[in-house]
């Protein structure tokens, strides 16, 4: 089993990066909103674990903490991606559909390019050489593995509280969720910052498992990446964006023999899944129960 990690381990933590990063997607969208702004918080998360690990005027910082400056990348990420996120998201959020999608598309697109430019990240260069804690993927999946499930236990107790009921109402009708007493800029801001967090944090524990970090980690591309891993494991459950994260991941591996056909593969997967899974891969695995019928009930008239 340790030989099996170590030859495939990088390929196994790319797998839980990436359904931690559908799962950043995945919270905005359980509240009804199309959201692409995670590749620029995953970003923003990764720049502050680099520079946290490279910078010469940190040395001071690194060499009090030892390993623990690691968690403290994670922990600045976390707030700064969910500081940025309550900032951008009060005005942004009040737009919906396709507005919203392109004002989040603006967002990472603004914040690739100030890294182009920005000294601190290295430019169009980015940082290299920044420190792994762990020798091994083994160890790296010891990391990211544990957040995966933290992260799925949260969202099924959040999905299973008030407020998880309160957020699924706004997704299936905004207005009438409004009308009955639910705020729903509150919680559409709330889903849009814990998404924006995750992504933060995954960020800053990826830029030591790459080793290097640069602009294109934040890109357009990036986002309808984590978006098809929503859409196709499935956007409302919450092991969707898992299966869809672990298919789309693993599928171009797969079909590597195939050379250049590989990548008309993927495409046809992501036609077909498109058209005939509207509920996602997710949508397989789950029981359709028969309508019942239901028959009018007796009235009883008293005289």
């Amino acid at each position: 089993m340790l030989e099996f990690v170590n030859t495939y381990g990088f390929l196994l933590v790319t797998l839980v990066q990436s359904a931690l990063l559908g799962m950043s997607l995945y919270f905005p969208l359980s509240a009804g909103q199309l959201s692409l702004a995670s590749p620029g918080f995953y970003a923003l998360g990764g720049y502050i674990a680099a520079i946290l690990g490279t910078n010469p005027d940190l040395a001071g910082l690194r060499d009090a903490l030892g390993w623990w400056v690691y968690p403290l990348a994670w922990l600045v990420a976390a707030v700064m991606a969910g500081v940025l996120a309550l900032i951008i998201g009060l005005p942004v959020l009040r737009l919906r559909g396709i507005y919203l999608a392109l004002a989040t598309i603006a967002f990472v697109e603004v914040f690739r390019i100030l890294t182009l430019n920005l000294p601190i990240t290295g430019e169009a260069i980015g940082i290299t050489g920044i420190p792994q804690y762990f020798s091994t993927p083994f160890g790296y999946m010891a990391a990211f593995l544990p957040l995966l499930l933290l992260t799925l236990l949260f969202a099924y107790k959040l999905e299973r509280s008030r407020a998880g009921r309160a957020i699924r109402a706004i997704r299936e009708d905004e207005l009438a969720a409004d009308a009955m007493g639910i705020n729903p800029m509150y919680f559409k801001v709330l889903t849009f910052v814990i998404g924006a967090t995750l992504a933060g944090i995954v960020g800053a524990m990826s830029a030591p498992f790459l080793n290097t970090w640069n602009p294109n980690q934040g890109t357009f591309d990036a986002s309808i990446n984590f978006l098809a891993f929503v859409l196709i494991g499935g956007s409302r459950n919450i092991w969707g964006p898992v299966l869809g994260a672990i298919l789309l991941t693993a599928l171009p591996e797969v079909l590597r023999p195939l050379k250049d056909f590989r990548l008309i593969l993927n495409g046809l997967v992501l036609v077909v899944s498109s058209i005939y899974l509207p509920q996602g891969v997710v949508g397989l695995f789950q029981r359709r129960t028969p309508k019942k019928s239901v028959r009018p009930a007796r009235v009883e008239v008293v005289k």
